[in-house]
Order: C-alpha cells, then sequence, then structure tokens
C-alpha cells in the first residue's frame, strides 16, 4: 500500500507538470541537429503513433514541442532530433549523456498506419522535415510485406544538412526507392539538383493507389500539393504535418490555432481534405 501510494505521488497531478526523463545518448548529426534518446525516468509514457509530438523543457529555458523521431518501445524510451535555433534547443544541445529533461505527452494525432496497408506509399521530405517522417518509414520498413512502392522524396539545401545518412542506406536495402536533392549545386554533391518538387514530374505513379505524405517548412506545401494534384492523386489520400507554434500541447491555450482547428489536438496530422478550406494552413 505504502509502494503504490509512493508510485501515485510521484506522478505529476496535473497535465501541465512535465515527467523526467534521461538522456541515454546525444549524437550531432549535422553542424545544426543532435540526435537524443531518452529514457522515462519513473512513469512510462504511452505508446506514440508516428508524427505525434512531446513536449519538452528545461528549467530556466522553458518548452517546446518537438517531433518524436522512432516507433514506439516497451520501455518507453524515445528519440528526438532537435535543431539549434533558440535558448531552449541550445541549451538541450549543451546537456550530455545522464543529463535529465522534462517532458508531456505523447501529443496531437499522428498517422493511420493502418490505412497504409496494400497502398503504394509516396513520402515527401523537406529538410528537418524528415525528422517526423522517420518513425512512419520505419513502422512501413518493418512490415515491408504490407504495402506496394515505397517511395521517398528528401530535399535538403545542401549536402551539410543530410540528415539519417545511414538510414537513407539501409532504407534502399529495404525496398524503398530513395531519391535526395539539394537545392543549389554543390562541389562536393554528386547527386540531384533542384527543390524537391523537380523529382516529381518524371516519377510515375498510379494515383489511385497511392498515399503521399508530406512534411517540410510551409512554403514547400502549396507546390507540392500541386504536382499531388497532377499525378491524380486525391487531397483524402495526401497526408500533411502542420508545423504551428504550441504552447500548452492540449488544446487551451491557442497558440497554434489555426481558424477554428487546434493544431496540437486535431493535428499535427491532416489529410489535405480536412484543411483545404482553411486559409491560414497552407
Amino acid at each position: 500500500m505504502g509502494s503504490s501510494r509512493r508510485a501515485r505521488s510521484a506522478e505529476p497531478s496535473s497535465p501541465y507538470t512535465p515527467h523526467r526523463g534521461r538522456i541515454e545518448r546525444v549524437e550531432a548529426v549535422t553542424a545544426r541537429e543532435k540526435f537524443f534518446r531518452i529514457s522515462p525516468v519513473a512513469q512510462t509514457p504511452p505508446p506514440h503513433r508516428p508524427g505525434q509530438f512531446f513536449m519538452v523543457s528545461l528549467p530556466g529555458y522553458g518548452e517546446a514541442p518537438f517531433s518524436i523521431c522512432s516507433p514506439p518501445e516497451p520501455s518507453g524510451a524515445f528519440e528526438l532530433c532537435i535543431r539549434a535555433v533558440g535558448n531552449l534547443t541550445r541549451a538541450l544541445h549543451r546537456l550530455e549523456a545522464g543529463d535529465i529533461i522534462g517532458y508531456r505527452g505523447p501529443y496531437g494525432r499522428g498517422f493511420p498506419v493502418e490505412e497504409l496497408r496494400g497502398r503504394h506509399v509516396l513520402f515527401i521530405a523537406g529538410g528537418i522535415g524528415l525528422v517526423p517522417m522517420r518513425p512512419l518509414i520505419k513502422a512501413v520498413t518493418a512490415r515491408r510485406e504490407r504495402y506496394g512502392r515505397l517511395i521517398l522524396l528528401y530535399g535538403i539545401k545542401g549536402p551539410d544538412e543530410l540528415l539519417f545518412r545511414d538510414e537513407l542506406d539501409r532504407w534502399r536495402e529495404a525496398g524503398v526507392e530513395v531519391e535526395v536533392t539539394v537545392d543549389r549545386p554543390h562541389p562536393r554533391w554528386k547527386g540531384k539538383t533542384g527543390v524537391v518538387t523537380t523529382l516529381l514530374p518524371p516519377l510515375e505513379l498510379d494515383g489511385a493507389s497511392t498515399t503521399a505524405v508530406v512534411i517540410g517548412p510551409p512554403v514547400m506545401y502549396k507546390y507540392v500539393i500541386l504536382g499531388l494534384g497532377d499525378k491524380k492523386i486525391s487531397g483524402q489520400d495526401i497526408f500533411v504535418s502542420l508545423e504551428r507554434r504550441m504552447k500548452c500541447g492540449v488544446g487551451k491555450c491557442g497558440h497554434c490555432q489555426i481558424n477554428s482547428v487546434y493544431c496540437c489536438r486535431e493535428g499535427p496530422v491532416f489529410r489535405l481534405s480536412e484543411i483545404r478550406h482553411l486559409r491560414e494552413a497552407i
């Protein structure tokens, strides 16, 4: 009885109170991104779905949403890939294995992995958009026989921003058709050059049997969606992940509101057909 009482008292009493997570591993992925593997100190978080996020905090620096970049594990461990762009993210980059962070979640609506079964899946990622896409790709390659063609189109500004380089090779070995392009020519880059939308026109697809997943910077969406329309992929079969400034993670503060839609609660994953009418969304 005493132990159960202590266990209950160790759990946050409010959805706004973070759990404690211990950093198992930190690795530099690029000059601006670091990879973190984190294990819960006490309570194991609920299993997450690809596309969901955690609110991550550090005392004295604040809290921000970060996409989960790993599939769910029984231990509750999860992985993040964080770009250093502000005070909180730079402080997180200074942490080492063994340090403690706070986290809440997982939050949001993820990708309906079960709906992809039996279909061709086209992944289109721009820049750090590959981070929330990673768990979805890992989920479908783990059950490769359940899906048709798997195609990844990945666009980055330059070769120094390439994420998960080794995993791209493993995904190719697992049967994913991987195409990577950089925005501008670079002396160290021997691959394709141009924005990610330049990879779409030569691609032969059966639009009626294809589901597209699009994650990237806001400027990318409009042109990718036009290209997917040319491939006869319906808005019902196009999933996007929208980035909005989130604060609470539970649909209370309104920071992430798009018209009447709360991105943290009803998204961040949406079908294009759900949000096409929202002027601020795409």
